[in-house]
Protein backbone atom coordinates (compact mmCIF):
# COMPACT_ATOMS: atom_id res chain seq x y z
CA UNK A 1 0.00 0.00 0.00
CA UNK A 2 1.37 3.43 -0.98
CA UNK A 3 1.97 6.19 1.56
CA UNK A 4 -0.72 8.32 -0.08
CA UNK A 5 -3.26 5.53 0.49
CA UNK A 6 -2.44 5.58 4.20
CA UNK A 7 -2.72 9.37 4.22
CA UNK A 8 -6.22 9.14 2.75
CA UNK A 9 -7.31 6.53 5.34
CA UNK A 10 -5.98 8.76 8.11
CA UNK A 11 -7.76 11.74 6.54
CA UNK A 12 -11.10 9.86 6.52
CA UNK A 13 -10.75 9.06 10.23
CA UNK A 14 -9.66 12.60 11.12
CA UNK A 15 -12.64 14.16 9.30
CA UNK A 16 -15.08 11.83 11.12
CA UNK A 17 -13.33 12.72 14.38
CA UNK A 18 -13.71 16.47 13.74
CA UNK A 19 -17.43 16.00 13.06
CA UNK A 20 -17.87 14.00 16.27
CA UNK A 21 -16.08 16.66 18.32
CA UNK A 22 -18.57 19.23 16.97
CA UNK A 23 -21.59 17.04 17.83
CA UNK A 24 -24.45 18.74 19.69
CA UNK A 25 -25.67 15.64 21.54
CA UNK A 26 -22.97 12.96 21.54
CA UNK A 27 -25.14 10.58 23.60
CA UNK A 28 -27.74 10.56 20.79
CA UNK A 29 -25.29 9.74 17.99
CA UNK A 30 -27.00 7.21 15.64
CA UNK A 31 -24.08 4.84 15.28
CA UNK A 32 -26.00 2.41 13.06
CA UNK A 33 -26.74 5.19 10.55
CA UNK A 34 -23.10 6.32 10.68
CA UNK A 35 -21.68 2.81 10.17
CA UNK A 36 -24.14 1.97 7.39
CA UNK A 37 -23.38 5.33 5.77
CA UNK A 38 -19.66 4.56 5.74
CA UNK A 39 -20.31 1.13 4.20
CA UNK A 40 -22.57 2.72 1.56
CA UNK A 41 -20.02 5.47 0.88
CA UNK A 42 -17.17 3.01 0.37
CA UNK A 43 -19.33 0.53 -1.58
CA UNK A 44 -20.59 3.20 -3.98
CA UNK A 45 -17.04 4.52 -4.49
CA UNK A 46 -15.72 1.06 -5.40
CA UNK A 47 -18.73 0.40 -7.63
CA UNK A 48 -18.55 3.70 -9.52
CA UNK A 49 -14.78 4.00 -9.75
CA UNK A 50 -13.63 0.41 -10.21
CA UNK A 51 -16.28 -1.52 -12.19
CA UNK A 52 -15.25 -1.20 -15.87
CA UNK A 53 -18.70 -1.18 -17.54
CA UNK A 54 -19.97 1.47 -15.09
CA UNK A 55 -16.92 3.62 -15.82
CA UNK A 56 -17.62 3.16 -19.53
CA UNK A 57 -21.14 4.52 -19.02
CA UNK A 58 -19.81 7.68 -17.38
CA UNK A 59 -17.28 8.09 -20.21
CA UNK A 60 -20.22 8.32 -22.62
CA UNK A 61 -21.44 11.38 -20.72
CA UNK A 62 -18.57 13.40 -22.16
CA UNK A 63 -20.31 13.10 -25.53
CA UNK A 64 -23.37 14.68 -23.89
CA UNK A 65 -21.20 17.61 -22.80
CA UNK A 66 -19.84 18.05 -26.32
CA UNK A 67 -23.32 17.96 -27.83
CA UNK A 68 -24.66 20.54 -25.38
CA UNK A 69 -21.61 22.76 -25.92
CA UNK A 70 -22.09 22.66 -29.69
CA UNK A 71 -25.80 23.38 -29.34
CA UNK A 72 -25.10 26.32 -27.03
CA UNK A 73 -22.47 27.70 -29.42
CA UNK A 74 -25.08 27.66 -32.18
CA UNK A 75 -27.22 30.00 -30.10
CA UNK A 76 -24.40 32.24 -28.85
CA UNK A 77 -22.94 32.53 -32.38
CA UNK A 78 -26.29 33.76 -33.68
CA UNK A 79 -26.72 36.32 -30.90
CA UNK A 80 -23.13 37.44 -30.24
CA UNK A 81 -21.41 36.67 -33.55
CA UNK A 82 -17.68 35.94 -33.33
CA UNK A 83 -17.74 36.83 -29.60
CA UNK A 84 -20.06 33.86 -29.12
CA UNK A 85 -17.98 31.39 -31.13
CA UNK A 86 -18.66 32.04 -34.83
CA UNK A 87 -15.67 32.40 -37.24
CA UNK A 88 -13.36 35.35 -36.45
CA UNK A 89 -13.60 38.02 -39.21
CA UNK A 90 -9.97 39.13 -38.74
CA UNK A 91 -6.50 37.66 -38.24
CA UNK A 92 -5.68 36.53 -34.70
CA UNK A 93 -2.17 37.11 -33.38
CA UNK A 94 -0.12 34.04 -32.47
CA UNK A 95 -0.58 33.18 -28.80
CA UNK A 96 -3.84 35.10 -28.44
CA UNK A 97 -7.08 33.47 -27.28
CA UNK A 98 -10.49 34.07 -28.82
CA UNK A 99 -12.32 32.30 -25.98
CA UNK A 100 -14.63 34.66 -24.06
CA UNK A 101 -16.05 33.10 -20.88
CA UNK A 102 -19.18 35.26 -20.64
CA UNK A 103 -20.30 34.67 -24.25
CA UNK A 104 -19.10 31.13 -25.01
CA UNK A 105 -19.14 29.07 -21.77
CA UNK A 106 -21.52 30.62 -19.26
CA UNK A 107 -24.60 30.54 -21.56
CA UNK A 108 -24.47 26.74 -21.20
CA UNK A 109 -26.22 27.36 -17.87
CA UNK A 110 -29.31 28.60 -19.76
CA UNK A 111 -29.67 25.45 -21.85
CA UNK A 112 -29.13 23.08 -18.92
CA UNK A 113 -31.61 24.98 -16.74
CA UNK A 114 -34.29 24.80 -19.44
CA UNK A 115 -33.64 21.08 -20.07
CA UNK A 116 -33.76 20.34 -16.32
CA UNK A 117 -37.18 21.99 -16.08
CA UNK A 118 -38.45 19.94 -19.02
CA UNK A 119 -37.10 16.70 -17.51
CA UNK A 120 -38.89 17.54 -14.29
CA UNK A 121 -42.20 18.26 -16.06
CA UNK A 122 -41.95 14.99 -17.98
CA UNK A 123 -41.47 13.19 -14.62
CA UNK A 124 -38.05 11.84 -15.56
CA UNK A 125 -36.11 13.80 -12.94
CA UNK A 126 -38.64 13.06 -10.12
CA UNK A 127 -38.42 9.35 -10.94
CA UNK A 128 -34.63 9.35 -10.62
CA UNK A 129 -34.74 11.46 -7.44
CA UNK A 130 -37.36 9.16 -5.88
CA UNK A 131 -35.14 6.16 -6.65
CA UNK A 132 -32.17 7.70 -4.85
CA UNK A 133 -34.39 8.79 -1.94
CA UNK A 134 -35.76 5.23 -1.62
CA UNK A 135 -32.18 3.86 -1.38
CA UNK A 136 -31.28 6.42 1.31
CA UNK A 137 -34.37 5.52 3.31
CA UNK A 138 -33.86 1.76 3.08
CA UNK A 139 -30.14 1.82 3.88
CA UNK A 140 -29.69 4.84 6.16
CA UNK A 141 -33.18 5.33 7.55
CA UNK A 142 -33.29 8.86 6.15
CA UNK A 143 -36.58 9.31 4.35
CA UNK A 144 -39.21 11.90 3.80
CA UNK A 145 -38.16 15.50 3.48
CA UNK A 146 -34.44 15.03 4.14
CA UNK A 147 -34.10 11.98 1.87
CA UNK A 148 -35.86 13.52 -1.13
CA UNK A 149 -34.00 16.83 -0.80
CA UNK A 150 -30.62 15.08 -0.47
CA UNK A 151 -31.33 12.90 -3.51
CA UNK A 152 -32.46 15.95 -5.51
CA UNK A 153 -29.27 17.82 -4.59
CA UNK A 154 -27.31 15.35 -6.71
CA UNK A 155 -28.95 16.91 -9.76
CA UNK A 156 -30.22 20.38 -8.83
CA UNK A 157 -29.07 23.32 -6.72
CA UNK A 158 -29.17 24.02 -2.99
CA UNK A 159 -32.33 26.14 -3.28
CA UNK A 160 -34.12 24.15 -6.00
CA UNK A 161 -33.88 20.85 -4.05
CA UNK A 162 -35.62 22.11 -0.86
CA UNK A 163 -38.17 23.81 -3.10
CA UNK A 164 -39.31 20.34 -4.22
CA UNK A 165 -40.30 19.52 -0.63
CA UNK A 166 -41.38 23.01 0.44
CA UNK A 167 -44.77 21.91 1.92
CA UNK A 168 -42.91 19.60 4.36
CA UNK A 169 -40.13 21.96 5.50
CA UNK A 170 -42.21 23.65 8.19
CA UNK A 171 -42.45 20.44 10.24
CA UNK A 172 -39.02 18.98 9.46
CA UNK A 173 -36.91 18.27 12.54
CA UNK A 174 -33.75 20.26 13.24
CA UNK A 175 -31.63 17.20 12.45
CA UNK A 176 -33.36 16.65 9.10
CA UNK A 177 -33.13 20.36 8.32
CA UNK A 178 -29.38 20.14 8.87
CA UNK A 179 -29.15 17.22 6.43
CA UNK A 180 -30.99 19.35 3.84
CA UNK A 181 -28.55 22.25 4.33
CA UNK A 182 -25.43 20.06 4.43
CA UNK A 183 -26.36 18.11 1.30
CA UNK A 184 -26.95 21.42 -0.47
CA UNK A 185 -23.46 22.55 0.48
CA UNK A 186 -21.84 19.18 -0.33
CA UNK A 187 -23.04 18.88 -3.96
CA UNK A 188 -23.20 20.98 -7.12
CA UNK A 189 -26.12 21.55 -9.47
CA UNK A 190 -26.34 20.09 -12.95
CA UNK A 191 -26.59 23.64 -14.30
CA UNK A 192 -22.96 24.35 -13.35
CA UNK A 193 -21.67 20.76 -13.46
CA UNK A 194 -21.44 20.87 -17.24
CA UNK A 195 -19.74 24.26 -17.05
CA UNK A 196 -17.07 22.94 -14.69
CA UNK A 197 -16.63 19.89 -16.93
CA UNK A 198 -15.65 22.24 -19.77
CA UNK A 199 -13.00 23.81 -17.52
CA UNK A 200 -11.58 20.37 -16.66
CA UNK A 201 -11.60 19.01 -20.20
CA UNK A 202 -8.05 17.83 -20.86
CA UNK A 203 -7.09 18.36 -17.20
CA UNK A 204 -8.55 15.09 -15.87
CA UNK A 205 -10.01 12.11 -17.76
CA UNK A 206 -13.79 11.98 -18.11
CA UNK A 207 -14.48 15.27 -16.28
CA UNK A 208 -18.30 15.11 -16.34
CA UNK A 209 -18.37 11.48 -15.23
CA UNK A 210 -16.11 12.27 -12.27
CA UNK A 211 -18.19 15.30 -11.27
CA UNK A 212 -21.41 13.25 -11.35
CA UNK A 213 -19.77 10.48 -9.30
CA UNK A 214 -18.51 13.10 -6.83
CA UNK A 215 -22.00 14.53 -6.41
CA UNK A 216 -23.49 11.04 -5.90
CA UNK A 217 -20.84 10.09 -3.32
CA UNK A 218 -21.20 13.39 -1.49
CA UNK A 219 -24.85 12.60 -0.69
CA UNK A 220 -24.15 9.75 1.79
CA UNK A 221 -21.06 11.66 3.03
CA UNK A 222 -23.31 14.63 3.85
CA UNK A 223 -25.75 12.40 5.75
CA UNK A 224 -22.91 10.80 7.75
CA UNK A 225 -21.47 14.14 8.88
CA UNK A 226 -24.84 15.83 9.37
CA UNK A 227 -26.06 13.01 11.61
CA UNK A 228 -22.76 13.13 13.56
CA UNK A 229 -22.89 16.90 14.14
CA UNK A 230 -26.66 17.26 14.74
CA UNK A 231 -28.00 13.83 15.81
CA UNK A 232 -31.76 13.21 15.72
CA UNK A 233 -33.80 12.98 18.90
CA UNK A 234 -35.13 9.48 19.69
CA UNK A 235 -38.72 10.62 19.10
CA UNK A 236 -38.10 11.85 15.55
CA UNK A 237 -39.65 9.85 12.70
CA UNK A 238 -39.19 9.98 8.93
CA UNK A 239 -42.31 10.91 6.99
CA UNK A 240 -43.22 10.10 3.40
CA UNK A 241 -42.84 12.91 0.86
CA UNK A 242 -44.25 13.07 -2.67
CA UNK A 243 -42.80 15.14 -5.52
CA UNK A 244 -45.66 17.07 -7.06
CA UNK A 245 -46.00 18.71 -10.45
CA UNK A 246 -44.75 22.33 -10.50
CA UNK A 247 -45.07 23.21 -14.21
CA UNK A 248 -48.35 23.58 -16.13
CA UNK A 249 -47.02 22.48 -19.52
CA UNK A 250 -43.76 21.80 -21.43
CA UNK A 251 -43.77 25.42 -22.64
CA UNK A 252 -44.22 26.66 -19.07
CA UNK A 253 -41.29 24.48 -17.98
CA UNK A 254 -39.15 25.76 -20.85
CA UNK A 255 -39.86 29.44 -20.22
CA UNK A 256 -39.54 29.26 -16.45
CA UNK A 257 -36.43 27.10 -16.70
CA UNK A 258 -34.84 29.61 -19.06
CA UNK A 259 -35.76 32.51 -16.75
CA UNK A 260 -34.26 30.68 -13.75
CA UNK A 261 -31.14 29.97 -15.80
CA UNK A 262 -30.86 33.63 -16.77
CA UNK A 263 -31.03 34.65 -13.12
CA UNK A 264 -28.32 32.11 -12.29
CA UNK A 265 -26.18 33.24 -15.23
CA UNK A 266 -26.32 36.88 -14.13
CA UNK A 267 -25.59 35.87 -10.53
CA UNK A 268 -22.53 33.84 -11.57
CA UNK A 269 -21.23 36.62 -13.82
CA UNK A 270 -21.69 39.30 -11.18
CA UNK A 271 -20.17 37.24 -8.36
CA UNK A 272 -17.12 36.28 -10.43
CA UNK A 273 -16.44 39.93 -11.31
CA UNK A 274 -16.84 41.11 -7.71
CA UNK A 275 -14.92 38.23 -6.11
CA UNK A 276 -11.97 38.47 -8.52
CA UNK A 277 -11.85 42.23 -7.97
CA UNK A 278 -11.93 41.83 -4.17
CA UNK A 279 -9.15 39.24 -4.24
CA UNK A 280 -7.09 41.60 -6.38
CA UNK A 281 -7.63 44.41 -3.84
CA UNK A 282 -6.70 42.12 -0.93
CA UNK A 283 -3.54 41.04 -2.74
CA UNK A 284 -2.62 44.68 -3.37
CA UNK A 285 -2.86 45.38 0.37
CA UNK A 286 -0.96 42.21 1.29
CA UNK A 287 1.71 43.14 -1.25
CA UNK A 288 2.55 46.20 0.87
CA UNK A 289 3.69 43.90 3.69
CA UNK A 290 7.46 43.30 3.41
CA UNK A 291 8.06 39.61 2.76
CA UNK A 292 11.39 37.88 2.31
CA UNK A 293 10.80 35.71 -0.76
CA UNK A 294 7.77 36.49 -2.93
CA UNK A 295 4.89 38.96 -2.48
CA UNK A 296 2.29 37.83 0.06
CA UNK A 297 -1.10 36.94 -1.45
CA UNK A 298 -4.42 35.61 -0.18
CA UNK A 299 -3.81 32.41 -2.16
CA UNK A 300 -0.41 31.81 -0.50
CA UNK A 301 -1.89 32.31 2.99
CA UNK A 302 -4.74 29.91 2.25
CA UNK A 303 -2.24 27.43 0.87
CA UNK A 304 -0.32 27.35 4.17
CA UNK A 305 -3.49 26.76 6.21
CA UNK A 306 -4.99 24.15 3.87
CA UNK A 307 -1.79 22.24 3.03
CA UNK A 308 -2.18 19.72 5.93
CA UNK A 309 -5.76 18.99 4.83
CA UNK A 310 -4.61 18.50 1.23
CA UNK A 311 -2.01 16.01 2.51
CA UNK A 312 -4.72 14.14 4.45
CA UNK A 313 -6.69 13.72 1.21
CA UNK A 314 -3.82 11.67 -0.24
CA UNK A 315 -1.88 14.43 -2.03
CA UNK A 316 1.94 14.27 -1.70
CA UNK A 317 3.41 16.91 0.63
CA UNK A 318 5.45 18.42 -2.22
CA UNK A 319 2.16 19.36 -3.92
CA UNK A 320 0.15 20.08 -0.76
CA UNK A 321 0.73 23.85 -0.69
CA UNK A 322 -0.48 24.34 -4.27
CA UNK A 323 -3.45 22.05 -3.59
CA UNK A 324 -4.12 23.95 -0.35
CA UNK A 325 -4.33 27.23 -2.26
CA UNK A 326 -7.00 25.76 -4.52
CA UNK A 327 -8.95 24.34 -1.55
CA UNK A 328 -8.71 27.71 0.18
CA UNK A 329 -9.99 29.45 -2.94
CA UNK A 330 -13.02 27.15 -2.91
CA UNK A 331 -13.91 27.88 0.73
CA UNK A 332 -13.08 31.60 0.89
CA UNK A 333 -14.34 32.46 -2.61
CA UNK A 334 -16.19 29.74 -4.57
CA UNK A 335 -15.73 26.44 -6.41
CA UNK A 336 -16.10 28.20 -9.78
CA UNK A 337 -12.83 30.09 -9.29
CA UNK A 338 -11.20 27.04 -7.69
CA UNK A 339 -11.89 24.84 -10.72
CA UNK A 340 -10.84 27.66 -13.01
CA UNK A 341 -7.56 28.09 -11.08
CA UNK A 342 -6.82 24.36 -11.25
CA UNK A 343 -7.48 24.29 -15.00
CA UNK A 344 -4.96 27.10 -15.51
CA UNK A 345 -2.15 25.53 -13.46
CA UNK A 346 0.98 24.44 -15.27
CA UNK A 347 1.03 20.65 -15.65
CA UNK A 348 4.14 19.85 -13.53
CA UNK A 349 2.76 21.56 -10.40
CA UNK A 350 0.20 18.83 -9.69
CA UNK A 351 0.26 15.14 -10.62
CA UNK A 352 -2.67 13.51 -12.40
CA UNK A 353 -3.81 11.78 -9.20
CA UNK A 354 -3.67 15.04 -7.23
CA UNK A 355 -5.82 16.80 -9.84
CA UNK A 356 -8.37 14.00 -9.65
CA UNK A 357 -8.49 14.11 -5.84
CA UNK A 358 -8.92 17.88 -5.93
CA UNK A 359 -11.74 17.57 -8.46
CA UNK A 360 -13.70 15.59 -5.86
CA UNK A 361 -12.70 17.82 -2.94
CA UNK A 362 -13.92 20.94 -4.77
CA UNK A 363 -17.27 19.44 -5.81
CA UNK A 364 -19.68 21.35 -3.59
CA UNK A 365 -21.22 24.75 -2.88
CA UNK A 366 -19.71 24.98 0.63
CA UNK A 367 -18.51 28.60 0.74
CA UNK A 368 -19.78 31.91 2.06
CA UNK A 369 -21.33 32.87 -1.27
CA UNK A 370 -23.25 29.58 -1.25
CA UNK A 371 -24.31 30.17 2.35
CA UNK A 372 -25.76 33.57 1.48
CA UNK A 373 -27.79 32.04 -1.36
CA UNK A 374 -29.03 29.18 0.82
CA UNK A 375 -29.99 31.38 3.77
CA UNK A 376 -31.91 33.73 1.50
CA UNK A 377 -33.71 30.89 -0.29
CA UNK A 378 -34.66 28.84 2.78
CA UNK A 379 -35.67 31.90 4.82
CA UNK A 380 -38.05 32.91 2.03
CA UNK A 381 -39.52 29.39 1.83
CA UNK A 382 -40.04 28.85 5.58
CA UNK A 383 -39.72 32.19 7.43
CA UNK A 384 -40.89 30.54 10.67
CA UNK A 385 -37.73 28.37 10.68
CA UNK A 386 -35.39 31.35 10.23
CA UNK A 387 -33.82 30.89 13.68
CA UNK A 388 -32.86 27.27 12.94
CA UNK A 389 -31.64 28.19 9.45
CA UNK A 390 -29.34 30.95 10.73
CA UNK A 391 -28.15 28.85 13.67
CA UNK A 392 -27.09 25.98 11.40
CA UNK A 393 -25.58 28.14 8.63
CA UNK A 394 -21.87 28.11 9.54
CA UNK A 395 -22.05 24.45 10.60
CA UNK A 396 -23.49 23.59 7.18
CA UNK A 397 -20.50 25.18 5.40
CA UNK A 398 -18.08 23.13 7.50
CA UNK A 399 -20.09 19.91 7.19
CA UNK A 400 -20.56 20.40 3.43
CA UNK A 401 -16.88 21.08 2.84
CA UNK A 402 -15.83 18.11 4.98
CA UNK A 403 -18.31 15.91 3.07
CA UNK A 404 -16.51 16.68 -0.20
CA UNK A 405 -13.17 16.04 1.51
CA UNK A 406 -14.47 12.72 2.90
CA UNK A 407 -15.24 11.61 -0.66
CA UNK A 408 -11.84 12.89 -1.85
CA UNK A 409 -10.20 10.71 0.83
CA UNK A 410 -11.93 7.64 -0.64
CA UNK A 411 -10.67 8.61 -4.11
CA UNK A 412 -7.16 9.10 -2.70
CA UNK A 413 -7.37 5.62 -1.18
CA UNK A 414 -8.85 3.86 -4.22
CA UNK A 415 -6.82 5.31 -7.11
Amino acid sequence: MRDTNMQAILGYVVILGIAYLLAERKSHTPWRTISMGIVLHLGLALLLLKIPFIRSFFLLLNEVVRALQEATLSGTSLIFGYLGGSPIPFDVKLGSSTFILAFQALPLVLLVSALSALLYHWRILPLVVSGFAWCLQRILGVGGTAGVSTAANIFVGMVEAPLLVKPYLEKASKSDFFIIMTSGMATIAGTVMLLYATFLNGIIPDPLGNLIIASILNAPAAIILARLIVPPKPSEISEHTDLGQIYDSPMDALTRGTADGMSLLLNITGMVIVVVALVSLINMVLGLIPFQTSPLTLQSILGLFMAPLAWLLGIPWAEAKIAGEILGTKVALNEFLAYLSMSQLQTPLLSDSSRLILTYALCGFANFQGLAIMLAGLSAMVPNRRKDILGLGLKSILAGFLSSCLTACLVGFII
